[in-house]
């Protein structure tokens, strides 16, 4: 859903995948976006920066130079930026436990706290974090990539309470299967496990997925606060 006014738009680990449709889904509809990246080019079309979303100091170091490209404060933060350490319960290492955590919610934590200036000065802002299905349904061999993604749930309903009287919403995507590199390359008999498990019986297209974003940062989702907006075709139904 188009805005009013362009508005801007900052896009965590918005270089490729799911994030990079949420930021040209933005960029089409008129708004100026800037992406994050950690390294290589930015993505054709789009005003990068770089960031670690595990370092306050580069987040911080980010937002001000996406502020810079985009002219204002950043009035719409999609945090999407996430990493994967999958491995059994019995095997997983501290580091591969606090690795993601560190990225998928402090991450999100840290990006959402530096948003969150400009937002209460401006008394109007759109947070939207980027979780999973996996967060509130589990899956076996990612105890730490789905405890990360169930804290963006608690994150984003602490913000609203915080900050729903300033105008600020915050509100959580899930994603279910969604058509990637990273899926399209998984063994036939393995993706087509996956399909059956999905009542709509196909895997989510990245815009789809944008599609909800856009709508959370419309005029039109200004009373929708601490929701969780699942776009995985039933997956999770009920979770």
């Amino acid at each position: 859903m188009e805005a009013t006014e362009p508005r801007n738009v900052l896009v965590t680990g918005g270089n490729r995948g799911i994030g990079l449709a949420i930021a040209r889904a933005f960029a089409g509809a008129g708004d100026r976006v800037v992406v994050t990246n950690r390294s290589g080019q930015p993505p054709q079309g789009l005003s990068a920066v770089r960031c670690e979303v595990t370092d306050s100091a580069s987040v911080d170091q980010a937002f001000t130079e996406a502020e810079a490209l985009l002219g204002g404060p950043v009035e719409v933060l999609v945090a999407n930026a996430g990493i994967t350490r999958d491995t059994l319960l019995m095997r997983m290492s501290d580091e591969d436990f606090d690795t993601v955590v560190d990225t998928n919610l402090a991450g999100a934590f840290r990006c959402a706290r530096r948003a969150a200036t400009g937002m209460i000065r401006k008394r109007r802002g759109r947070i939207i974090l980027i979780s999973s299905v996996v967060g509130l349904y589990g899956s076996p061999g990612q105890a730490n990539y789905a405890a990360s993604k169930a804290g963006l749930v608690g994150l984003a309903r602490s913000i609203s309470r915080e900050l729903g009287g300033r105008g600020i919403t915050a509100n959580v995507v899930a994603p279910g299967f969604v058509e990637t590199d990273m899926t399209a390359a998984l063994p036939d008999a393995q993706q087509r496990a996956y399909l059956a498990s999905i009542p709509a019986g196909r895997f989510a297209r990245p815009e789809e997925v944008a599609g909800a974003v856009l709508f959370l940062a419309s005029d039109a989702a200004a009373y929708v606060t601490g929701a969780v907006i699942p776009v995985d075709g039933g997956l999770g139904m009920g979770h």
